[in-house]
């Protein structure tokens, strides 16, 4: 099937009039960014910034009519609303999502200069809530900050925001220019997380655009400074937030959390499976939760089974990067904000989260093509 043309595409938006003037939206110059490949069609239509919520059902008919299309696959469009130059420099909020045929790929990860000063961003996910992949996110952050590299670290979780709590981090994100908001700080970290604008009681009853839109203020929005790693805890599933991230930013990779047993692995697959898709690069599979180790005598329990993530790994041609045990200390240091890898740094647990950190340090590097700067000594 030949690939649609642009003209063909903008031809058939021609035919949806301009709501907030004269003639078609493409007469308006309202069309932004069209770009299509293997028939995945994207694009954005710029409105003014305090008509952004009320052209929602504008955004969803382009994309409808794009979607109909013969030789479309997927069809993305967002609405960008671009501030007027007197209240400062240009700063398009983005809403929209992604309509995909069932069979067909999905776009690949964006290219974009979202995050200029970042040099990598990792994603941490999981198909699956409960297997601790927050807390392996932060702790992931910590081992590669205790090597010396820049790190940042994005909630991404906007329903479930755990990192004001897991990071010890109260209060509000300040800003210095009025236009971008710095992010908070703790262990030597930038952090940034939807937790820190709303009540930890609050929930968060928002539709997918709106998720997009909040995910790209956090990262386009805040001021990031220069950064080696953006480590971003990502929330489970496979929906519009992670899609948002795959498509949005150049992800140098991703990390897939699961515990052992059969179920979680199941939706491991799929969380991996979507990463493949949009060409996001998996670095490997943790197995937490792997085992327990019984304070009293010493006994080592297999609660949910052991080695089914490294089984995994090995059958989805991937690395298996470790296994972390249960232990409560995990649990209190993480309730209490003082992570276990640096509240009790010679514990097992912190010992494995730096050497899981220390191999995808590795990666990060092979994947930016660069060497480590000094030897790196991983004790176990």
């Amino acid at each position: 099937m030949p690939d649609i043309t642009n003209d063909v595409i903008l031809n058939a938006l021609k035919a949806i009039t301009n709501p907030i003037g004269d003639g078609d939206i493409v007469s308006a110059g309202m069309v932004q960014g069209l770009q299509s490949r293997d028939g995945n069609v994207a694009f954005a239509l710029e409105v003014p910034a305090d008509k952004g919520a009320e052209l929602e059902p504008l955004r969803k008919k382009a994309e409808d009519t794009v979607f109909a299309l013969p030789g479309v696959v997927s069809a993305t469009v967002v609405l960008t609303a671009q501030r007027e130059a007197s209240a400062g420099a240009a700063q398009p909020a983005a809403s929209g999502g992604q309509q995909t045929k069932p069979g067909q790929p999905l776009q690949p990860q964006g290219k974009g200069d979202i995050l200029p000063g970042v040099k990598a961003i990792i994603a941490v996910a999981s198909g699956k809530g409960g297997v601790g992949k927050s807390t392996t996110a932060v702790n992931l952050a910590l081992g590669l900050a205790a090597e010396g590299r820049k790190v940042g670290l994005l909630d991404a979780d906007i329903y479930g925001p755990s990192m004001p709590r897991m990071m010890g981090i109260s209060g509000r994100p300040n800003s210095a220019d009025g236009k971008t908001l710095d992010p908070m700080e703790n262990y030597g970290i930038k952090v940034m997380s939807i937790g820190f604008m709303v009540d930890e009681e609050t929930p968060m009853i928002w539709r997918g655009p709106m998720v997009q839109s909040a995910l790209e203020q956090m990262m386009r929005d805040v001021n990031w400074g220069e950064l080696d790693v953006l480590v971003v805890d990502m929330p489970p599933g496979t929906g519009d937030a992670q899609l948002t991230m795959a498509q949005r930013v150049p992800l140098t990779g991703a990390v897939i959390v699961s515990t052992p047993q059969d179920i979680a692995l199941l939706d491991a697959r799929k969380g991996l499976n979507m990463f493949r898709k949009v060409d996001v690069p998996v670095f490997g599979i943790i197995e937490n939760m792997s085992y327990f180790l019984c304070p009293d005598n010493g006994k080592r329990y297999d609660i949910f089974g052991h080695g089914g993530a490294k089984r995994e790994a090995e059958r989805m041609g991937v690395d298996f990067l470790g296994e972390v045990p249960i232990e409560i200390e995990i649990r209190e240091m993480s309730d209490s904000g003082t992570p276990i890898t640096v509240s009790l740094p010679d514990s097992q647990s912190a010992i494995n989260y730096r050497a899981i950190a220390a191999t995808v340090g590795a990666k990060i590097d092979a994947a930016l093509g660069e060497g480590p700067a000094t030897p790196r000594i991983v004790v176990q």
